[in-house]
């Protein structure tokens, strides 16, 4: 691959100047190609030297990425008072990104986005998000979750070249309730387990028909995925017997579960992705968080065939494709998704707006802010908070290209409008989990939209997104 300049100087006579381009700029230069699509499908290296070069790599990797969130966030515990989940873990509160030095959000506010640009002030931890070793990627899944699936399966998904990379406070609560459609009178029907193959059955017989509980069972199904495998080109210490769907949709939700979107080269455009709930698939119509795929049925294909495997049929294929019947299998898994409901909330109407004898007058405040100044009504529509489209909120007017740990700061490109109701139980946010708080969302969104909210209406704002 031919890089913009070459490796000589490169003079530019009418300015008398002289530009000296060496290797290590080269190094740092964004290529907007890259020299193939394909992966290496035969690696001669011996898998036990990849294995221990990776480990001794280990700690490098980390401690590089650790030093960008800390660069970027307050990664602490400050949980708000009297705010949880539905299982009754703590919801994290308060502006988590760091701000440049000098400048304060509201004088942020007030700049233009090329101004922001130009100077160089748009904050870290409003760009995209790197996973924690973008040149490697795959699966990561955080270690609560490990621990469960080894304590009831024996399936071990540790990586042996990268651990998980927020802290467990920072993510959804685990293991996640469950409601059903179906079933609003019986509330959470997980009982508060972590659903597997072991207990499927146990939870589920009698509640759902047999078509519903076939697609479940296949839900909680290992299968090969490139980083857990039986070949030897795999991440996992010993052959692996693969991830489930549920692995990363932990009962149908989230635990911030990440990986790369599989259809995006070179390696370095490719987005971080954290897994999204399931929650309220039924009336969704877009799936992916930027793929704009048009059914459910249509995504879980993807998911097994593709993204499972990095976008590459022939690795796929080496490491042992899934391939579902799309007229049974795929059906059925289809069927038990859209059967996932939002959690409960008592302060909404049908129509999905505040009873206003329920709320109080800060979430009333909020709610009138959504649908006025805030401009989030213009994406986000009740009673779901979603409009089912996608949108480009051109975040790159803010900040000049460059490469970090591996990963372009470059354009998102268009994303789905995801909804809103149950919110506050899906941290981290925007498709890469770059937000780690619904303060630092609202401070996002304020610049992207360059609405000037004041620090009550902001407050108010985040109180409204709460009881959804």
């Amino acid at each position: 691959m031919k890089p913009f300049w070459g490796r000589q100087h490169v003079a530019i006579a009418a300015m008398g100047l002289c530009l000296v381009y060496s290797e290590a700029a080269h190094a740092q230069e964004i290529q907007e190609r890259g020299r193939t699509s394909y992966m290496p499908l035969d690696q001669t290296e011996p898998f036990a030297d990849v294995m221990a070069r990776m480990k001794a790599e280990k700690p490098k990797v980390t401690a590089r990425h650790q030093q960008l969130l800390n660069q970027r966030y307050d990664l602490g515990n400050r949980p708000a008072r009297g705010l949880t989940m539905s299982r009754g873990k703590a919801v994290q509160e308060g502006v988590r990104v760091k701000l440049p030095q000098g400048v304060t959000w509201d004088s942020l506010a007030a700049m233009s986005p090329e101004a922001i640009r130009d100077k160089g002030l748009f904050p870290g931890g409003l760009m995209p998000l790197p996973h924690p070793n973008h040149p490697e990627g795959g699966m990561l899944f955080p270690r609560f979750h490990i621990e469960e699936i080894k304590r009831q399966e024996g399936r071990d998904l540790t990586r042996f070249d990268l651990d998980f990379d927020l802290p467990d406070h920072l993510l959804p609560e685990f293991p996640p309730p469950i409601f059903l459609t179906t079933r609003p009178d019986l509330g959470d029907v997980s009982q508060g387990k972590l659903v597997t193959l072991m207990n499927v059955q146990e939870l589920f017989n009698g509640i759902l028909n047999p078509k519903q509980l076939e697609g479940l069972r296949l839900l909680v199904t290992p299968f090969p995925q490139q980083q857990f495998n039986q070949t030897a080109d795999r991440r996992s210490e010993l052959p692996s017997r693969g991830v489930t769907c549920f692995d990363c949709h932990v009962n149908g939700h989230s635990n911030g579960a990440t990986h790369l979107v599989g259809d995006i080269r070179p390696q370095e455009f490719r987005h971080r992705i954290e897994t999204p709930t399931l929650r309220g698939v039924n009336i969704q119509r877009l799936f992916g968080s930027q793929r704009a795929l048009k059914t459910v049925e249509d995504f879980t294909e993807f998911e097994q065939r593709a993204a499972y495997f990095d976008g590459d049929p022939v690795i796929a294929t080496k490491k042992g494709v899934n391939v579902l019947e799309r007229g049974s299998q795929v059906h059925f898994m289809a069927e038990f998704q859209a059967l996932l409901d939002f959690p409960p909330a008592p302060k909404l109407r049908f129509d999905g707006k505040l009873d206003p004898k329920k709320a109080t007058e800060s979430e009333l405040r909020g709610q009138a802010l959504f649908f006025g100044k805030a401009q989030c009504s213009v994406c986000h529509l009740p009673p779901y908070y979603t409009d089912n489209l996608m949108h480009n909120l051109r975040a790159e007017r803010f900040y000049k290209p460059r490469l970090v740990n591996g990963a372009v700061m470059g354009a998102d490109g268009p994303i789905k409008t995801f909804p809103l109701r149950g919110i506050k139980e899906s941290p981290p946010y925007l498709h890469d989990g770059r937000l780690l708080t619904l303060e630092d969302t609202v401070e996002f969104f304020n610049l992207m939209l360059e609405t000037r909210l004041n620090e009550q209406e902001k407050k108010d704002l985040v109180s409204f997104m709460r009881v959804l």
